[in-house]
């Protein structure tokens, strides 16, 4: 039967995978639905792995659970920026729609001479375009929170993985210089983390 160790790199080209699709929505390559349906097989694969954990020794299990934590957290990411790009695409479409509309009713009532009726419509209807743009800006700043907040959740996970590497490696007599590296890839992780925050303020 296949086992946590022969299915999780697997599951690990999926969500690289996945992520490669999302970018191909993003660019009109292919439909959202192909996306979807990937994440669905990417879900279902998190599904079996977090079954197979509990055949691990209890060390391992930790270990793991990480892992899958993190893996889990990459396919919901990926989730919400499909979610996301596509309300952006759908209220652009509306926005776009809208305009057009009212550079029709102008240009009606500038061969009909206008009145002021018309006017007032005209710049209600410009008033919620607006409205809309400012609701797609304050989205795409949520998203970006959202990401931080993200990455600071597994951050505090990889300290709490770290722990658990670091007893691991005594146990097994790891080596200094090996338990230096996994240190500066915390200390590299904290720089990415802080340099995100810095610039979601500056957007």
């Amino acid at each position: 039967m296949t086992s946590i160790v022969e299915l999780f790199p697997k599951s690990r080209k999926l969500a690289y995978d996945v992520r490669q699709q999302l970018s191909q929505v993003q660019n009109n390559l292919i439909s959202p639905s192909e996306l979807q349906i990937s994440l669905d097989e990417l879900k279902n694969q998190i599904e079996m792995l977090e079954k197979l954990v509990h055949r691990e020794t209890p060390a391992q299990r930790e270990v793991w659970r990480g892992k899958l934590a993190d893996l889990r957290e990459d396919a919901s990411s990926i989730q919400r920026q499909g979610e996301y790009y596509d309300r952006m695409v759908s209220a652009n479409v509306r926005v776009q729609r809208e305009r057009q509309e009212l550079l029709t009713r102008r240009r009606r009532g500038g061969r009909a001479g206008g009145d002021a009726e018309n006017g007032i419509r005209d710049m209600a209807n410009e008033s919620n375009s607006l409205s809309s743009s400012q609701n797609m800006v304050g989205e795409l700043i949520q998203s970006g929170e959202a990401q931080l907040s993200n990455l600071m959740m597994q951050r505090r996970r990889m300290t709490g993985l770290k722990r658990v590497v670091f007893e691991i490696g005594s146990k097994l007599g790891m080596t200094d210089q090996t338990m230096k590296i996994i240190q500066n890839r915390d200390a590299t992780d904290g720089y990415f983390v802080l340099g995100g925050m810095i610039l979601t303020c500056f957007v």
